[in-house]
Protein backbone atom coordinates (compact mmCIF):
# COMPACT_ATOMS: atom_id res chain seq x y z
CA UNK A 1 0.00 0.00 0.00
CA UNK A 2 1.43 3.45 -1.07
CA UNK A 3 2.00 5.57 1.97
CA UNK A 4 2.23 9.47 1.47
CA UNK A 5 1.35 11.74 -1.41
CA UNK A 6 3.18 11.38 -4.37
CA UNK A 7 5.97 14.29 -5.38
CA UNK A 8 4.46 17.13 -7.04
CA UNK A 9 7.30 18.02 -8.64
CA UNK A 10 9.95 16.98 -10.68
CA UNK A 11 13.01 15.78 -8.68
CA UNK A 12 15.52 15.79 -11.25
CA UNK A 13 14.88 19.46 -12.38
CA UNK A 14 14.69 20.56 -9.03
CA UNK A 15 18.28 18.97 -8.33
CA UNK A 16 19.50 21.14 -11.53
CA UNK A 17 17.98 24.06 -10.38
CA UNK A 18 20.08 23.66 -7.09
CA UNK A 19 23.29 23.29 -8.69
CA UNK A 20 23.05 26.47 -10.14
CA UNK A 21 22.40 28.14 -7.16
CA UNK A 22 24.77 26.54 -5.64
CA UNK A 23 27.64 26.79 -8.84
CA UNK A 24 26.26 31.01 -8.30
CA UNK A 25 26.29 31.46 -4.71
CA UNK A 26 28.95 28.46 -3.13
CA UNK A 27 27.48 26.45 -0.25
CA UNK A 28 27.24 29.35 2.27
CA UNK A 29 25.97 31.57 -0.31
CA UNK A 30 23.47 29.82 -1.64
CA UNK A 31 20.32 30.56 1.15
CA UNK A 32 17.72 27.96 1.72
CA UNK A 33 15.28 30.68 0.88
CA UNK A 34 17.45 30.77 -2.85
CA UNK A 35 17.54 27.17 -2.90
CA UNK A 36 13.07 26.63 -2.43
CA UNK A 37 12.50 30.00 -4.49
CA UNK A 38 14.72 28.27 -7.49
CA UNK A 39 13.86 24.66 -6.80
CA UNK A 40 10.31 26.09 -6.90
CA UNK A 41 9.83 23.90 -3.96
CA UNK A 42 8.68 24.68 0.21
CA UNK A 43 11.19 24.00 2.80
CA UNK A 44 9.00 20.30 3.73
CA UNK A 45 9.40 19.22 0.44
CA UNK A 46 13.26 19.87 0.11
CA UNK A 47 14.11 18.47 3.62
CA UNK A 48 12.14 15.35 2.17
CA UNK A 49 13.39 14.63 -0.83
CA UNK A 50 16.95 15.51 -0.38
CA UNK A 51 17.69 15.83 3.19
CA UNK A 52 19.16 18.79 4.92
CA UNK A 53 21.43 21.26 3.28
CA UNK A 54 24.91 19.90 3.14
CA UNK A 55 23.06 16.66 1.92
CA UNK A 56 21.81 18.57 -1.20
CA UNK A 57 24.83 19.75 -1.79
CA UNK A 58 26.44 16.92 -2.01
CA UNK A 59 23.76 15.04 -4.46
CA UNK A 60 23.84 18.40 -6.73
CA UNK A 61 28.04 18.40 -6.47
CA UNK A 62 27.41 14.33 -7.90
CA UNK A 63 25.20 16.17 -10.59
CA UNK A 64 27.50 18.59 -11.41
CA UNK A 65 30.43 16.58 -11.79
CA UNK A 66 28.33 13.55 -13.98
CA UNK A 67 27.38 16.65 -16.33
CA UNK A 68 29.83 19.31 -16.61
CA UNK A 69 32.58 17.81 -15.85
CA UNK A 70 32.10 14.70 -18.54
CA UNK A 71 33.32 15.50 -21.56
CA UNK A 72 36.78 16.79 -20.62
CA UNK A 73 37.31 13.82 -18.25
CA UNK A 74 36.45 11.42 -21.02
CA UNK A 75 38.73 13.09 -23.11
CA UNK A 76 41.62 12.64 -20.74
CA UNK A 77 40.81 8.93 -20.29
CA UNK A 78 40.30 8.21 -23.51
CA UNK A 79 42.52 10.15 -26.24
CA UNK A 80 45.46 7.73 -26.68
CA UNK A 81 48.48 10.45 -27.15
CA UNK A 82 48.92 11.95 -23.85
CA UNK A 83 49.92 15.49 -24.54
CA UNK A 84 46.30 15.77 -26.94
CA UNK A 85 44.56 14.53 -24.33
CA UNK A 86 46.01 16.38 -21.56
CA UNK A 87 45.15 19.27 -24.51
CA UNK A 88 41.68 18.30 -24.89
CA UNK A 89 40.78 18.45 -21.23
CA UNK A 90 42.04 21.99 -21.28
CA UNK A 91 40.06 23.11 -23.92
CA UNK A 92 36.63 21.69 -23.24
CA UNK A 93 37.51 22.83 -19.51
CA UNK A 94 37.49 26.24 -21.26
CA UNK A 95 34.67 25.70 -22.84
CA UNK A 96 32.51 24.44 -20.46
CA UNK A 97 33.85 27.13 -17.77
CA UNK A 98 32.61 29.56 -20.62
CA UNK A 99 29.68 27.82 -21.74
CA UNK A 100 26.20 31.12 -21.44
CA UNK A 101 23.66 27.85 -20.76
CA UNK A 102 25.30 27.65 -17.06
CA UNK A 103 27.06 30.52 -14.63
CA UNK A 104 30.67 30.91 -15.41
CA UNK A 105 33.43 28.65 -13.48
CA UNK A 106 33.43 25.85 -11.83
CA UNK A 107 31.33 24.81 -8.60
CA UNK A 108 33.79 22.45 -7.40
CA UNK A 109 36.80 25.03 -7.47
CA UNK A 110 33.86 28.37 -6.03
CA UNK A 111 31.91 26.19 -3.74
CA UNK A 112 33.61 26.53 -0.55
CA UNK A 113 36.77 27.56 -0.45
CA UNK A 114 36.51 30.11 2.22
CA UNK A 115 34.32 29.30 4.56
CA UNK A 116 33.07 28.87 8.58
CA UNK A 117 33.64 25.82 10.56
CA UNK A 118 29.61 25.11 10.11
CA UNK A 119 30.43 24.26 6.09
CA UNK A 120 33.26 22.54 6.44
CA UNK A 121 31.85 19.15 5.48
CA UNK A 122 30.96 20.99 2.21
CA UNK A 123 34.21 22.34 2.21
CA UNK A 124 36.12 19.43 3.03
CA UNK A 125 33.49 17.18 0.14
CA UNK A 126 35.24 20.21 -2.33
CA UNK A 127 38.56 19.74 -1.50
CA UNK A 128 38.25 15.79 -2.15
CA UNK A 129 36.67 16.35 -5.70
CA UNK A 130 40.00 18.75 -6.40
CA UNK A 131 42.15 16.44 -5.02
CA UNK A 132 40.89 13.61 -7.22
CA UNK A 133 40.60 15.41 -9.78
CA UNK A 134 44.33 15.68 -9.77
CA UNK A 135 44.60 12.27 -8.86
CA UNK A 136 43.37 11.66 -12.20
CA UNK A 137 45.58 13.52 -14.32
CA UNK A 138 48.49 12.43 -12.56
CA UNK A 139 47.21 9.25 -13.07
CA UNK A 140 47.03 9.63 -17.40
CA UNK A 141 50.17 10.83 -16.86
CA UNK A 142 51.99 8.20 -15.23
CA UNK A 143 50.59 5.86 -18.37
CA UNK A 144 52.13 8.12 -20.52
CA UNK A 145 55.48 7.85 -19.22
CA UNK A 146 55.10 4.23 -19.52
CA UNK A 147 53.98 4.88 -23.27
CA UNK A 148 56.94 6.57 -23.56
CA UNK A 149 54.97 9.68 -24.42
CA UNK A 150 56.72 12.20 -21.71
CA UNK A 151 60.86 11.70 -21.15
CA UNK A 152 62.10 9.63 -19.07
CA UNK A 153 62.67 11.32 -15.43
CA UNK A 154 59.67 13.36 -15.57
CA UNK A 155 58.23 14.53 -12.66
CA UNK A 156 54.33 13.77 -13.00
CA UNK A 157 53.25 14.67 -9.73
CA UNK A 158 54.34 18.31 -10.37
CA UNK A 159 53.47 18.07 -13.72
CA UNK A 160 50.04 17.03 -12.12
CA UNK A 161 50.32 19.56 -9.68
CA UNK A 162 50.94 22.04 -12.96
CA UNK A 163 47.83 21.13 -14.74
CA UNK A 164 45.91 21.36 -12.15
CA UNK A 165 46.62 24.82 -11.10
CA UNK A 166 46.15 25.84 -14.58
CA UNK A 167 42.73 24.51 -14.43
CA UNK A 168 41.88 26.14 -11.27
CA UNK A 169 43.04 29.29 -12.59
CA UNK A 170 41.39 29.27 -15.52
CA UNK A 171 38.23 28.97 -13.17
CA UNK A 172 38.81 31.63 -11.20
CA UNK A 173 39.23 33.77 -14.41
CA UNK A 174 36.21 32.55 -16.16
CA UNK A 175 34.03 33.77 -12.42
CA UNK A 176 35.59 36.75 -13.29
CA UNK A 177 34.84 37.78 -16.60
CA UNK A 178 37.44 36.12 -18.85
CA UNK A 179 36.33 34.78 -21.81
CA UNK A 180 36.60 31.42 -24.07
CA UNK A 181 39.40 33.19 -26.16
CA UNK A 182 41.13 33.73 -23.01
CA UNK A 183 41.19 30.39 -21.65
CA UNK A 184 41.73 29.27 -24.97
CA UNK A 185 45.54 31.38 -25.00
CA UNK A 186 46.20 30.52 -21.51
CA UNK A 187 45.59 26.91 -22.48
CA UNK A 188 48.51 27.41 -25.38
CA UNK A 189 50.60 28.48 -23.12
CA UNK A 190 50.43 26.26 -20.67
CA UNK A 191 50.90 23.08 -23.39
CA UNK A 192 53.93 25.28 -24.25
CA UNK A 193 55.60 24.08 -20.87
CA UNK A 194 55.26 20.03 -21.71
CA UNK A 195 58.24 18.52 -21.54
CA UNK A 196 60.57 17.94 -24.59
Amino acid sequence: MARGRPRGFDADAALDKAVRVFWQKGYEGASLSDLTEAMGINRPSLYAAFGDKETLFRKALDRYLAGAMTAPMEALEEIADTRMAVCAWLRLLAHSLTDPAHPPGCLVVHGALSCSAEAAPAAGALLECRQSGEARVRARLERGLAAGDLPAGTDVAALACFFATVMQGMAVQAKSGAGRDALLAVVDRAMAAWPA
